[in-house]
């Protein structure tokens, strides 16, 4: 009996080298996968436009997690399959710890099989680098708002992004870990070592969720994942077997299947050749 099995992967960190970019290696090793009847995706806190330039000339043949799990994307033909929503309360009680805090941030939403990105203001260095990076290298759809509770009654919001440093970003957590209805992720920056990510998004968006919707939407027997950070940890618990890039974070290694060549090795191609799965 033939296993039908899927490889996914994270992407910063683990899939793209230091230089945010995939290997030619590695996409010749994943088209020859595809091409053989395997299957690949990936799970990644990255959007859907961000994500289809950076795999430009790979074949993804199975829908993609997108935003660490708040929505599944098809890239074959361009649809949102799921987007797991922020309860319109949970939003509103979010946007008021925030304004509590004096910080503010991106928020994300699905309409129509659009993403939509709202911001207040870009009144820090990180949110100005944030915002340009992804309109200059993604052509990303950003709009200026005098304050996110207004586009909350008729958005689905999926997602809100908050980056600065740690301490800074730490302060909301007490608050924002009383509210029902949400999780929290914040973790380090693959690329800067100062720079940290609070994530916020629905309690039933997580890439332990999506992978197993996609388990069970594709009829996969077995599947093998690879990532680095703690945003990975879902993604690991989701999967039959899992494997940490070597430049993982500790946390992860320690619960990994076991541990491959770094993202600037060609890791997670080295590896599946190594399985002989063509």
């Amino acid at each position: 009996m033939t296993i039908k099995a899927l490889y996914i992967s994270d992407l910063d960190g683990t899939l793209l080298n230091s230089q945010k970019e995939i290997s030619e290696n590695t996409k010749k090793t994943l088209n020859a996968l595809v091409a053989r009847g395997g299957y690949f995706s990936v799970a990644t806190a990255r959007t859907a436009v961000s994500s289809q330039k950076i795999l430009a000339g790979v074949q993804v043949n199975t829908p993609v997690v997108l935003m660490n799990g708040a929505v599944i994307y098809d890239m074959v033909d361009g649809t949102y399959i799921k987007a797991e929503t922020i309860p319109p309360a949970a939003a509103y009680s979010i946007i008021e710890v925030i304004k509590k805090h004096n910080i503010t941030g991106f928020m994300y939403s699905v309409a129509d099989n659009r993403l939509q990105i709202y911001y207040e203001s870009l009144n820090t260095t990180a949110l100005t680098a944030y915002h340009n990076e992804r309109v200059t290298k993604y052509a990303k759809s950003f709009e200026q708002i005098a304050g996110f509770s207004d586009k909350i009654k008729d958005n689905k919001v999926i997602y809100f992004a908050f980056m600065g440093q740690k301490q800074r970003l730490s302060e909301l957590l007490p608050d924002l870990k009383k509210l029902q209805g949400i999780e929290l992720v914040l973790s380090n920056d693959v690329y800067t070592e100062n720079l940290w990510y609070l994530e916020v998004y629905s309690a039933n968006a997580s890439k332990y969720n999506a992978v197993n919707f996609i388990r069970n939407y594709c009829s996969f027997d077995r599947i093998i994942g690879f990532g680095d950070n703690v945003n990975d940890i879902p993604l690991l618990k989701a999967c039959d077997e899992f494997y940490a890039v070597s430049n993982a974070v500790y946390e992860l290694k320690e619960q990994a299947t076991g541990i491959i060549a770094d993202n600037n090795s060609d890791g997670v191609a080295r590896f599946i050749v190594a399985r002989r799965e063509f």
